[in-house]
């Protein structure tokens, strides 16, 4: 029975790191961006989560936060990386290092350096009971939102025009613009969606980690690795990579506590050495 709650335990990390790597890997297959600055947008989801959720409630916080960082990430990305995107991509790298540097100190100068507790909402308390075992409502409800995110994304870029057209964005960025079609807003819409993921994420994790400044340096670095694993420009490589991280840290930390967070590591040294291009990677003809 341990053994099963600790595998849902990775599974609700598992969610999590999910939902930002489908952002970080959106972001890059089409605009060919490392958004180091993926962190702080989670980060940023969490603390409007605060902010709305004590005048109206929990459910609007998590509208509204995914919303104000998808329309933050319209604004960056149309003000400042649309005039990266031709030159140097360490230029892009460098930038939104700094981004998330910027993003972090000023939430330290506006909310302190502490960590602001965050209540579970009152509709979500309880635990689920199955004989002797238990599990809260709050996580099982983590699990379905991501479920659904996942899921919904994976409506809008397969049976959709506007999905069509990122992927056909993604493989050949040149037909798409030799057929009419501006790609500017495309990568503006798809920015949008993939910090706001990072949101989503953010808004769930308040009331389990707590909200402070550097929450979203803590989490995104496990999010590249699953990037990595699952392989870049693949969707189900990232959620498969995902689970899989979620449930191996989960597990590693019931009987290998010490070792728990050494073991995405250790499972991305040894996808690479097999398959350098991630489990489900595809060929990126502008990288090789």
């Amino acid at each position: 029975m341990l053994l099963v709650e600790q595998i849902l335990n990775g599974l609700l990390s598992g969610a999590y790191y999910t939902l930002l790597a489908l952002g970080l890997s959106i972001i890059f297959s089409l605009g060919g961006v490392v958004n180091l600055a993926h962190g702080a947008f989670y980060a940023c989801g969490a603390y409007l989560t605060v902010l709305v959720a004590g005048p109206l409630g929990f459910a609007a916080a998590f509208a509204v936060a995914p919303a104000v960082v998808g329309l933050m990430g319209i604004a960056i990305e149309t003000l400042f990386l649309r005039r990266l995107y031709p030159k140097d991509p360490t230029l892009t790298l460098l930038f939104t290092f700094g981004l998330a540097m910027v993003f972090e100190q000023a939430l330290r100068l506006i909310f302190g350096a502490t960590s602001i507790p965050f209540s579970i909402p009152d509709f979500l308390l309880g635990q689920l009971h199955v004989g002797g075992f238990l599990y809260s409502y709050y996580r099982l409800s983590i699990l379905a939102v991501t479920i659904g995110a996942i899921g919904g994304l994976w409506l809008l870029f397969h049976k959709t025009s506007f999905g069509l057209i990122v992927r056909a964005g993604v493989a050949d960025t040149e037909m798409v613009r030799a057929l009419g079609i501006s790609i500017k807003p495309i990568l503006s819409l798809v920015f949008a969606i993939g910090v706001g993921l990072a949101a989503i994420a953010g808004v769930m994790s308040a009331s389990l980690t707590g909200v402070h400044p550097a929450m979203g340096n803590e989490i995104v670095t496990a999010a590249f690795v699953i990037c990595v694993l699952g392989g870049l420009g693949s969707f189900w490589g990232v959620v498969i990579a995902g689970v899989l991280v979620g449930v191996i840290k989960g597990v590693t930390a019931l009987y290998i506590p010490p070792a728990a967070e050494g073991s995405i590591y250790a499972l991305m040294v040894l996808v690479l050495i097999f398959r350098p291009r991630g489990m489900f990677g595809v060929k990126f003809a502008r990288l090789e």
